[in-house]
């Protein structure tokens, strides 16, 4: 049971079913209502499944290089979080590693030539190799680190915004009609990339407020260790007020059409943690304070993509 467990918390096993949860959310959200509305696409519900679990299996191998490499700082940052040579040997993580890449890019290739995509599989390989550089070097380097892992979680809604976004046709409908609901759709995806990299990258640079003392020991180039910790809680400070003002934004656009309960969860369950993080940002000045503020962040990343289900009840 203690080696299950290690396993789940090498491969960040949270993480991954937040990956899940996000692109069945964007299926169930932003697709299928289009679906319903007589819009069909060329791709095969199977084909979006293997989809989501190659998603898992890159997000994973992933997730245990990543370990792998950063065995010497977590032993001072997370010593009670440490997983390979404690539970996991090394050589079975870079077995892992090897294999969860080579199956998630497998798939890739298999979902490319049984539904004529064409891209899928060598994306999963690039995702592959920029993870594997991230833990190697990018991680300790000012920003490119933060901007890569960014990316990457947009990616997870970008994928499958590329993976359909070609295939939608209608048979006998009105073309405005079709053109008006693809464009919606584009907009909607986009929303939320939008939120997925700004959040993620807020997270990131509070993360190396908290890993501080691991990563100047082993000569990390982290924004906290290169700015300094003020000009790095405003840079998240900023970040935050983008995100804080978008989604207020949005909101008050969305009034409009009576979407009162969109407003309302948005208020509750992302501004106003938001708001809170931000005043405890503020106070933060010790490890515990910054995870405690990566927790908020998370938080709000959960909520934030939830907030997909509004799309289909008022689709």
């Amino acid at each position: 049971m203690k080696l299950i467990n290690a396993f789940f918390r090498l491969i960040r096993l949270q993480n991954l079913l937040i990956i899940v949860i996000t692109q069945v959310l964007f299926y169930y959200a932003l697709i299928a209502p289009l679906i319903d509305k007589g819009i069909h696409t060329i791709l095969h519900i199977n084909h979006f499944l293997l989809l989501i679990l190659s998603s898992v299996f890159i997000a994973a191998a992933g997730n245990i290089i990543n370990d792998y490499f950063d065995l010497n700082i977590d032993q001072i940052n997370k010593p009670d979080r440490k997983v390979i040579d404690k539970h996991i040997k090394r050589r079975w993580a870079i077995v892992m590693h090897i294999v969860f890449s080579l199956v998630g890019i497998i798939i890739g290739f298999y979902i490319d030539f049984s539904s004529k995509t064409y891209w899928l599989g060598f994306s999963n390989l690039v995702c592959a190799f920029l993870l594997f550089g991230y833990s190697i070097s990018l991680k300790k380097k000012l920003l490119a680190g933060n901007i890569l892992i960014s990316v990457l979680t947009a990616w997870v809604i970008i994928v499958c915004f590329l993976f359909y976004q070609s295939g939608f046709y209608c048979e006998g409908c009105n073309p405005n009609y079709f053109e008006i609901n693809i464009r919606r759709f584009i907009r909607i995806s986009f929303l939320y990339v939008a939120f997925a990299f700004i959040i993620s990258l807020i997270r990131e640079v509070i993360k190396d407020m908290e890993d501080m003392e691991g990563d100047i020991r082993y000569g990390c180039k982290t924004m906290p260790i290169v700015w300094g910790i003020p000009a790095s809680k405003m840079f998240v400070a900023v970040w935050m007020m983008v995100l804080i003002g978008s989604i207020s934004i949005v909101q008050f656009y969305v009034l409009q059409f009576g979407w009162w309960w969109s407003t309302a969860y948005c208020i509750l369950f992302i501004i106003l943690p938001l708001l809170i993080t931000l005043q405890k940002l503020y106070h933060a000045n010790i490890s515990a304070n910054y995870k405690q503020l990566s927790k908020w962040i998370k938080f709000v990343m959960v909520t934030g993509l939830l907030s997909l289900l509004f799309f289909k009840i008022y689709s």
